[in-house]
């Protein structure tokens, strides 16, 4: 039987530029950074208490090293408890956010990460 989901892999082109971009942007915390038989990659997750991780890889590494693996991300969604207060902040980061909408009876936005993907916004 599952118990948790422990990690998201996230197959991006830049690690750099996509680890920046989720802990100075977004404000995620960096848990772990691996270098291991050649291959590099970056634990991160919204707190160090969060229990599941986005586990930033080099999409280019791992399409060769295992072509048969799908590099698509993911729909996620995050909650949050003040909508209003983010949508100004990542705005304010210059991250090019979607308009708050009505949707279900939950106030929800979106915005992109650096590779052009897509992530929503729940007020939870």
């Amino acid at each position: 039987m599952i118990t948790k989901i422990g990690e998201l892999m996230l197959y991006v082109n830049d690690l750099d530029q996509s680890a920046t971009f989720w802990t100075e942007k977004i404000g995620f915390t960096q848990l772990a950074e691996h270098n291991k038989g050649g291959m590099r990659w970056i634990n991160i997750a919204p707190t160090s208490t969060t229990e599941t991780q986005f586990v930033l890889h080099d999409k280019k590494q791992i399409a060769a090293m295992h072509p048969e693996v799908p590099l698509a991300t993911p729909a996620l969604l995050f909650y949050t408890k003040d909508i209003q207060k983010l949508h100004e902040a990542l705005f304010n980061k210059g991250i090019p956010v979607g308009d708050i909408v009505e949707m279900g009876g939950s106030l929800t936005f979106n915005f992109p990460d650096p590779d052009g993907n897509y992530f929503a916004v729940k007020n939870s």
